[in-house]
């Protein structure tokens, strides 16, 4: 049986629907559905059982073996964190992704489970200390705000406790595709424009940087959720491979390369309006972003596509376009 938590959310159910691919559907999903749409990415997927994150949470600080849940979990995929940027409950944040995040591996690795964590490329803060994810420069980096600051957190920890020797950490880029309709403003610039272009037949997106020079244009490393998961599944067969990995396709792209890629797949003219960034936003902005993949490549893992296009269009053709747009 496989344990994973924030099932039911973007990554978790599309790891959900890989699962499925693979006749695989012994799974205890973990999540707080409350009253959002995340319930839909779970209509098309077959699991075990469904357990509310509070219960689970009570199960594993009471410290009772694993076998209670039902079958003894081979591995335990924690995919469940609050990842709003601009979340501004720093308690919270710590309460919720760091100690919760140390909670459940303690409890994986003393029972022998495996154990992957959600990283975030967040915790590059604005890249001057670049973005290789060898644990020994952990220390170089300045997240830009408390989301990316409460996973880097988790990271040093894992690193001094000696846990990256046994666990995975997938440290995900700007990650686009289906099932990410319940994020509102959370949800990818693929899913955002393509609503807008639907609207309006326009997409409204940040100005520029205010230098003039080529190394101030916005770029980020967007990655399609499809190849996420695939790491994801390998990493639940390859248990010998461990430690931080970057998650990303190696290749920045600029936004209005992604907004091109928007209006290609849904056969419209481009069309773009400049808008201020929100103050809110100011200081805590990625401006570039790109995965260095060494270690991944030397890990034996699947690289992420590079083709922003091909894979924009799956998304919006295979899914947004669709009457039933979940994987």
């Amino acid at each position: 049986m496989y344990i994973v938590t924030g099932g039911a959310g973007f990554i978790g159910s599309a790891l959900l629907w890989k699962l499925n691919s693979q006749g695989v559907d012994d799974i205890l999903v973990v999540d707080n559905l409350a009253c959002s749409e995340k319930w839909k990415n779970l209509v098309k997927r077959r699991f075990r059982d469904y357990i509310h994150r509070d219960v689970f949470r009570e199960h594993v600080e009471s410290g009772r073996p694993a076998s209670v849940l039902g079958a003894r979990p081979e591995a335990l995929v924690h995919l469940g964190a609050c990842s709003g940027t601009t979340e501004r409950d720093a308690d919270f944040l710590m309460r919720n992704n760091t100690a919760y995040s140390k909670l459940l591996c303690r409890y994986a690795l003393d029972r022998g489970i495996r154990f992957i964590q959600a990283g975030s490329a967040a915790s590059y803060g604005d890249g001057s200390a670049g973005f290789d994810d060898d644990p020994q420069k952990l220390d170089d980096l300045r997240p830009l705000n408390m989301y990316g600051y409460s996973k880097h957190l988790f990271d040093l920890w894992a690193r001094r406790e000696g846990a990256l020797r046994d666990i995975a950490v997938l440290k995900f880029f700007n990650v686009y595709g289906p099932n990410e309709q319940h994020k509102g403003d959370m949800r990818s610039m693929v899913n955002k424009a393509f609503h807008q272009v639907k609207e309006s037949g326009r997409v409204r997106l940040f100005r520029p940087a205010s230098s003039d020079g080529p190394e101030n244009v916005r770029k980020r490393d967007f990655v399609y959720v499809k190849d996420c998961v695939e790491i994801l599944y390998r990493l639940l067969l390859r248990t010998d491979v461990n430690g931080i990995f970057n998650v990303g396709t190696g290749r920045a792209r600029t936004w209005n390369e992604l907004i091109g890629a928007v209006f290609k797949a849904m056969r419209r003219p481009e069309n773009i309006e400049y808008v201020d960034m929100p103050p809110e936003l100011r200081g805590k902005y990625q401006d570039f972003t790109e995965a260095d993949i060494g270690r991944l490549r030397a890990a034996g893992l699947p690289v992420p596509s590079d083709d922003l296009e091909s894979c924009v269009r799956d998304y919006i053709r295979n899914y947004l376009e669709s009457p039933d747009p979940y994987l």
